[in-house]
């Protein structure tokens, strides 16, 4: 196998764009919290990145791609990178070992960021530590596993070309059940809690957008017509569920600039998994039913009060899962040789709900146990007092 210049360059260049996510995860829910939980949010994707680097680099990447076992998990070949070096690998013909390693490191650096959600502004620091090296072991290295590394769903035959299932289904059902878990915030429901810098929250989406950009087209594992046409469908889609949130909240009020930002990322994630199967007028559909889902999913989550602070479950969690369900019926085999629904593939579409929903229940059910015994043991969320004061100061110290 001779490695591929052009498309070690391009991987190269989308794991750094990739990378960029994490940080744009941090100022999206930074802005969108009250100023004294603000560097708790950005500190919390932070450490994210590198608390998973570590984990991945140790044996998250052996779990996730090591060689079946059972169908559920990889084996340690992989343990400390051994074996993985310059030189190509079973994933990565074109590409050395390590750069495949580190492109799917940054997608799982991604995904616990986006699990903060669940927690914002009560989440116990020395927690959020433990929660997060045990979620990204049992939860999401299984879940890429089955998907990405010869698993069950994979035999199966179910699609997921960027991380619908894997990133975004599990981070949104796992934002969920720990929000379950941790309890509503204090006064939630009595007082405003609104949000302290939407433009903060505007420069975080703008760099999720950008970042996308690896994140989908460098799924291709390649720089070649895929890589392009996922490139195209994946703004497609943004361009799509921004304005579709934005007409249809319009309805409902004035239109935001929140709205419009919480579109582009609604859009964003529904297309991530059918990003390399489907056209860019199947990408426009997806992506504005993805924007109306979304903001449809925000109305019910605020209608039975619950405190999934910055709306994972409703843009990652649900977004996902259409997501997940229209590449079963979008698919085409002029774009990647897969066929959904519409090309009359039943299959196809069946394979891909029953990943999905098998992602949903493991990572919603997993998360709550995990969550629970955190709880019960060394506890989960600060105290009353240190939750009024704010995070910033009571966690860390420090004042924005």
């Amino acid at each position: 196998m001779v490695i591929d210049s052009g498309a070690t360059a391009w991987i190269l260049a989308s794991t750094a764009l990739v990378m960029i996510m994490t940080p744009g995860v941090g100022f999206f829910y930074g802005g969108l919290v009250r100023r004294k939980n603000f560097i708790s949010m950005i500190t919390l994707s932070f450490v994210a990145f590198a608390l998973v680097s570590i984990q991945w680099v140790l044996f998250g990447y052996s779990l996730a791609f090591g060689s079946d076992v059972g169908g559920f998990i990889g084996n340690l070949q992989y343990l400390g990178l051994n074996n993985v070096g310059m030189e190509p690998g079973p994933f990565s013909t074109a590409i050395p070992g390590l750069l495949y390693m580190v492109f799917q490191l940054v997608f799982a650096t991604v995904t616990m960021a986006i699990v903060t959600s669940g927690f914002a502004e009560r989440i116990k620091f020395s927690a959020y530590l433990v929660f997060a090296l045990v979620w990204t072991t049992i939860v999401y290295d299984p879940l890429a596993h089955w998907v990405w590394g010869g698993g069950w769903a994979a035999q199966f035959g179910a699609l997921d070309f960027a991380g619908g299932t894997v990133v975004h289904i599990s981070s949104g059902f796992a934002a969920l059940a720990l929000a379950l878990v941790i309890g509503k915030r204090v006064g939630f429901g009595k007082y405003a809690m609104e949000p302290h810098n939407i433009p903060l929250t505007i420069l975080g989406a703008a760099l999720l957008w950008f970042g996308w950009f690896g994140f989908n087209a460098g799924s291709a594992i390649g720089a070649n017509g895929l890589a392009a046409s996922a490139f195209v469908t994946t703004n497609t889609a943004a361009a799509a569920g921004a304005m579709a949130w934005l007409l249809v909240s319009w309805i409902h009020g004035k239109p935001s600039s929140l709205g419009f930002v919480s579109g582009a990322v609604a859009g964003l994630v529904a297309i991530t998994p059918g990003a390399g199967y489907v056209t860019p007028m199947a990408a426009l559909l997806i992506g504005a039913i993805g924007g109306v889902l979304c903001y449809g999913m925000l109305l019910f989550r605020i209608r039975k009060g619950l405190d999934e602070s910055l709306d994972a479950w409703a843009i990652h969690g649900m977004g996902g899962l259409w997501g997940a369900l229209a590449t079963g019926i979008f698919a085409v085999a002029a774009v990647n040789g897969a066929t959904g629904l519409l090309e009359g593939n039943v299959d196809q579409f069946i394979a891909n709900a029953i990943g999905a929903f098998a992602a949903v229940i493991y990572a919603f059910v997993v998360t709550y146990v995990l969550a629970v015994i955190i709880d019960k043991t060394i506890g989960l969320r600060v105290t009353e007092e240190e939750e009024y004061v704010g995070l910033d100061i009571s966690q860390h110290g420090e004042r924005c």
